[in-house]
Formats: C-alpha cells, sequence, structure tokens
C-alpha cells in the first residue's frame, strides 16, 4: 500500500466554538493546534484526528446538502459498546443537538447505529458493531 490510514479529515463548520463544544463537551474529545487567525482547531479521541474550519461569514454561506453537493456525505464514529452508544445518544439529546434519527438496528442487527447533526453541521453517525 502507498498510504497508511487517514491522518487526519478536515472539515469546515459554520461555528467553530460550536463545533469544538459539541466535540470536546459532548463526546469528551481533546482540542489541540487551535488558531483564531484563521480560525481552525483541531479534535481528537485519541485515535481519530478531525481539523475544523470556520467558514468565512462574509461570503455566500451554503449549506451542504449530501444528496446534490460532491463532497462529505458524513462522518461515522465507531463505539466499543451498545452502552456508549446509549450515553452518547442520552448526551446528544441532553445537549438539544439535532437527531435525524434515533438508534436502530444496521440492517438486520445486532448493530445499532444513529446519526445527528452537530452545531457547525456536520452530519455525524455514530455505530457499535455489535460485538
Amino acid at each position: 500500500m502507498t498510504t497508511q490510514g487517514i491522518d487526519h479529515l478536515g472539515l469546515s463548520v459554520k461555528d467553530l466554538q460550536a463545533s469544538v463544544d459539541f466535540f470536546v463537551n459532548v463526546l469528551g474529545w481533546e482540542e489541540s493546534g487551535r488558531d483564531d487567525s484563521y480560525p481552525r482547531s483541531a479534535v481528537s479521541d485519541g485515535s481519530c484526528r478531525l481539523t475544523l474550519w470556520q467558514v468565512d461569514h462574509n461570503l455566500d454561506i451554503q449549506e451542504f446538502d449530501r444528496r446534490k453537493n460532491i463532497g462529505l456525505h458524513h462522518v461515522a464514529f465507531q463505539v466499543a459498546t451498545y452502552d456508549k452508544l446509549m450515553e452518547i445518544y442520552n448526551r446528544i439529546q441532553t445537549n438539544d443537538i439535532t437527531l435525524e434519527f434515533e438508534p436502530e438496528p444496521l440492517k438486520q442487527g445486532p448493530r445499532q447505529h444513529f446519526i445527528c447533526y452537530e452545531p457547525g453541521g456536520l452530519r455525524v453517525e455514530f455505530i457499535w458493531n455489535g460485538n
């Protein structure tokens, strides 16, 4: 192979601080590498690193439509247990995060997943693989 996995995934967000707060305060990730002159920040769960980039509000910002725009459809994060999936789901409900759908079986199960929209506009999926 010529590559060794993803180093990081760079994502544009509407509100940098709201997105950082989602990953750090709701999911328990760590923030690093903040640069308010851009503005941007990096967040990590210890395995995955995202760079979050504030869109320029002086421009005509367009919401992403996964059905008509080329680009990120969603980002999915694996969780270790069903209890952890439900813990994240409960935190999202408590923090008034928009849900696309509640935890449900993925195909015939036992895998479970749900999707929400973090405050910066990203579509985020959480998956428990049923093991």
